[in-house]
């Protein structure tokens, strides 16, 4: 057992040892690369080691195995920057979908949108992900849409949950099923058709 006050050798008194905070971004530098070329299975200790030049002792101390690693990578990945409020309805919904659009076109995370999707219904950790990737990326447009409900922008007995599939759902399929480009247009006409649908009554 090690001694009483005994501090960790990668925490230094003035945050976090900086040796230790490049490592662990050159080893998911690695992890991105490899994701990409290779998928799932190209994500090992042994390849991220060689890849980023990270020891694998040091690796799996962090990550002590592969999917932890990829799921460190995936909640990186999924970390946007909010996206500043307008507190008009329709730019707002213009500024989310761009923002989680953006997110689509990137070469990593879409790769690990792939991943994630394939990989949910063969193993629980990934499902737990993709549930955590989903809330992540959806919070924004629920509190959208729900403070439009309560300022009557939208109607009341609007189904946040559905709103969201409406307004993300055709930007899923289109990039990561049928890899559609996207005409500049797309993302406002999306947005004017959800609010023509469904415009409060008068």
């Amino acid at each position: 057992m090690g001694k009483a006050g005994a501090k960790d050798p990668h925490i230094t008194g003035r945050g976090p040892d900086p040796r230790a905070e490049r490592s662990r971004a050159a080893a998911l530098a690695a992890a991105s690369d490899l994701l990409i070329e290779s998928g799932w299975a190209g994500v090992t200790h042994v390849s991220v080691a060689a890849r980023s030049g990270v020891g694998r002792t040091t690796l799996y101390r962090h990550w002590p195995e592969s999917a932890m690693l990829i799921q460190q990578l995936l909640a990186d990945l999924f970390q946007v920057e909010p996206v500043e409020r307008t507190g008009e309805l329709r730019a707002d919904l213009i500024g989310e979908l761009r923002q989680f659009l953006g997110l689509l076109h990137n070469p990593q995370s879409e790769r690990a949108l792939r991943v994630i999707i394939d990989q949910a219904p063969l193993d629980p950790r990934y499902a737990e992900v993709l549930g955590a990737c989903s809330r992540k990326g959806t919070d924004g447009l629920r509190e959208i849409v729900d403070g439009a409900k309560a300022r009557g922008e939208l109607p009341a007995d609007l189904d946040t949950d559905v709103a969201i599939d409406h307004l993300l759902g055709p930007l899923v399929f289109r990039r990561l099923i049928s890899g559609t480009a996207f005409e500049d247009r797309y993302v406002p006409d999306l947005v004017d058709g959800f609010l023509a649908a469904r415009a409060p009554r008068a």
